[in-house]
């Protein structure tokens, strides 16, 4: 478990991650989007190795740069989507890979719970998440709509979706959320959620007060300073989307 409080390297590398994934840039062109490395060093214990540092170097791309480093990102993900983890040898794209493997390297806190049931329902929240909204409100598809029918569509496609999956979400969640999405400790369902409400609030101005569990959760995460520290507006390289 991830407490509330939790300042840890290893935790913020992972909100970052996650915030910059299902919110900034993602499906845009690499050459106008962030890019994003993740370099970790180890520190071995007596009892355990420990994530000590790690360290997210965002690099803006210059227009005229493009061919250079779509290819080079290419290397990285052929999608050419963010983000992209390199962790010595590794290399990984999708951030549910990325959080799986991180989850699975280092142990120390565990973004999944023991319980078979609640873990299952933070793999649901985040399938909802990951499968069922956010492709949809890709800076690709989006495009394509407004060039398409217009800017118009483009924000009533996207707010229906997010409405829709909202709608899922605020009824799954009815029966399991304490103080977070799945209890009163941050799990995997929480780095989903909070991405996701951020741009439905801040993105595409929605109102949510149809919503009023993940409202709370939203408020719940606006105290965490793991989850401020991640913003994208936040970070040095961010451009409005």
């Amino acid at each position: 478990m991830v407490s509330g409080s939790s300042s840890s390297s290893g935790f913020s590398i992972i909100m970052i991650l996650s915030y910059i994934s299902d919110m900034f840039m993602i499906g845009g062109d690499p050459a106008e989007a962030i890019f994003i490395l993740a370099e970790f060093l180890l520190l071995s214990c007596s009892d355990c190795s420990q994530l000590e540092r790690a360290e997210i170097r965002l690099q803006s791309s210059e227009l005229g740069e493009r061919r250079a480093i779509q290819s080079k990102f290419s290397k990285l993900n052929p999608l050419n989507f963010v983000p992209a983890l390199e962790d010595g040898d590794t290399v990984l794209a999708d951030s549910f890979a990325i959080l799986m493997y991180l989850e699975e390297k280092y142990p120390q806190n565990p973004l999944l719970p023991e319980d078979t049931h609640k873990r299952a329902i933070n793999y649901q929240v985040a399938n909802i998440v990951a499968a069922n909204i956010q492709p949809l409100q890709n800076l690709f598809v989006l495009k394509f709509i407004e060039e398409k029918l217009g800017s118009d569509e483009k924000i009533a496609w996207v707010r229906h979706h997010i409405q829709k999956g909202f709608a899922a979400l605020e009824k799954l969640l009815k029966d399991h959320a304490g103080k977070y999405a799945t209890g009163d400790e941050v799990f995997l369902a929480d780095l989903f959620l909070a991405p996701q409400i951020h741009a439905a609030l801040k993105r595409f101005t929605m109102d949510l007060t149809e919503f009023p569990l993940l409202l709370r959760l939203n408020d719940a995460y606006n105290e965490l300073p793991a989850f401020q520290d991640a913003l994208p507006e936040k970070q040095p390289d961010y451009v409005p989307s």
